[in-house]
């Protein structure tokens, strides 16, 4: 079964950064796509990043800028740099992977990010 573990989270005043890490128990090429999403307590969970095969990122509007998706082969590991966090930052942030042989979708078990105003 496939597993992918996060760290990296905590607690943060506002401008300052944290970079979450995503280890997976397999080599990243098993997948389509890497992901982060997060989640705010009574709100829907939303997509933050996206990294393809080929190297290609996305980012939701609100993050343009300061957020950075990248990943390291040799360590099965995909990143997200996040600078000039915000407030409105704050959730529980979780990795997400889809395979290309079946496409199942994969996540890991969130960790906590908190911005302090």
């Amino acid at each position: 079964q496939v597993q992918l573990v996060e760290s990296g989270g905590g607690l943060v005043q506002a401008g300052g950064s944290l970079r979450l890490s995503c280890a997976a128990s397999e080599s990243i090429f098993s997948f389509n796509a890497l992901a982060w999403y997060r989640q705010a307590p009574g709100k829907q969970l939303e997509l933050v990043a996206n990294i393809i095969t080929a190297g290609a990122t996305w980012y939701r509007d609100s993050v343009k800028g300061r957020f950075t998706i990248s990943r390291n082969n040799a360590m099965n590991t995909v990143y997200l740099q996040m600078n000039s966090l915000k407030p409105e930052d704050t959730a529980v942030y979780r990795c997400n992977a889809v395979g290309t042989r079946l496409g199942n979708s994969y996540w890991g078990q969130g960790t906590q990010v908190t911005v302090s105003s």
